[in-house]
């Protein structure tokens, strides 16, 4: 069995276990078969080319970044128990009152963190993939939340376990904290290493696992670990634009996810993780790709419709081109988007109201909220 770590005691809450201890990147003795992965991993770039290119089927990719971004947001913290819903978010970000707000937060927190990695890799003089960027990012990420007492944005001083009630009957006991710095180093190294001949995916899929081992952080590892794929797929320039939500495949197979990340560390199985993951990767961009073709497909319909009103016009128009961005509203937010008088912008509301674009919500005669209701219900299907 291929050995990929080993064991030092490490002592908390009174009691010594034995903390797991990774090898440094890749996995040796032996290496990894090229055949074990070539062909998924073919299947899996050939996705993502095929997501990229799907892309230009709608006017702005800002409108699908909107929401993939948010769906990547939600399912990542739905695997760490969050109830919040996708609806939940568009009526926080249109200042309705939300029930689950602590867990929106968590949300909204992500969405925070996902921003700041995904600038700074896109600007020249922003932070590299580094430890120090995921750690800006962990700081985003547990920001006035539930984990805001966990030191955000630092690396753990204490022992952590997975599972379990305490460290002596966990699951899984990760490296001891003295042992972090270095481990993440060596990681950081791994991802920059040019000469390394292993596909950009399966490295992924291997500094993923990587960071889940060490576990660096007091909570958020997981959100933090996933936010890495899509920071990874950004800096080997693998998908142009980040579309795909990974995270919707980790949480239907959330039990294999998490079996398949110990098989490494108590197997030696890498290849089933790396055939695992790209699996993911090719049905991630897969069903992302659908999605694109019938959002867009609403969205055609939706201003054919509109354009061939005769009573439509340009406010309309200009109101339209906001819904994917801003499906939930009321009349003074479009006032203030259009930079508009409110009785324009109540006739702009009323014609996507008649067309059936948009209903109203709440039934009142004052203060009422507006939906694009179609769109969302694609988007949450």
């Amino acid at each position: 069995m291929r050995s990929t770590g080993t064991y030092a005691i490490s002592t908390t809450l009174g009691e010594s276990v034995q903390a797991f201890v990774p090898h440094p990147l890749p996995p040796a003795k032996p290496t990894l078969a090229p055949e074990c992965y070539m062909e998924a991993n073919r299947v899996a770039e050939l996705a993502l080319a095929h997501l990229s290119g799907v892309s230009g089927l709608v006017p702005s990719v800002d409108w699908l970044l909107y929401s993939a971004i948010r769906k990547e947001a939600l399912l990542t913290s739905q695997i760490e128990g969050t109830q919040a819903t996708l609806a939940d978010l568009f009526d926080e970000e249109a200042g309705f009152t939300v029930s689950n707000i602590d867990d929106v937060e968590e949300v909204t927190n992500y969405l925070r963190a996902f921003r700041l990695v995904h600038d700074n890799l896109r600007d020249p003089g922003g932070l590299p993939l580094s430890v120090r960027l995921l750690s800006d990012a962990h700081r985003l990420l547990l920001d006035g939340a539930r984990g805001s007492g966990k030191q955000p944005g630092e690396l753990r001083r204490s022992q952590n376990w997975i599972g379990g009630t305490r460290p002596g009957n966990a699951v899984f006991v990760p490296p001891p904290p003295e042992r972090v710095p270095a481990l993440l180093a060596d990681l950081e190294r791994f991802i920059h290493d040019a000469s390394q001949a292993l596909p950009p995916l399966v490295k992924t899929a291997l500094a993923h696992l990587q960071f889940e081992t060490i576990h660096p952080f007091l909570d958020g590892n997981g959100r933090i670990g996933r936010l890495l794929i899509a920071a990874l797929l950004e800096h080997w320039g693998l998908l142009p634009e980040p579309l795909m939500y990974l995270s919707g495949y980790l949480k239907q197979h959330q039990a294999e996810y998490y079996r398949r990340l110990s098989s490494v560390r108590t197997d030696g199985d890498w290849e089933g993780w790396v055939a695992f993951f790209l699996e993911g990767v090719a049905k991630a961009a897969l069903d992302a790709e659908r999605n694109i073709v019938v959002i867009a497909s609403l969205l055609a319909a939706d201003r054919r419709r509109l354009l061939a009103s005769p009573k439509a016009g340009p406010a309309s128009y200009r109101l339209f081109e906001l819904l994917p961005m801003m499906p939930r509203f009321t009349i003074e937010q479009v006032r203030q988007k259009l930079g508009t008088s409110f009785p324009t912008a109540t006739a702009a509301v009323k014609m996507l109201e008649d067309l059936g674009i948009v209903a109203e919500l709440t039934g009142q005669k004052k203060n009422r909220s507006y939906s694009y209701q179609p769109y969302i219900a694609l988007l949450t299907g």
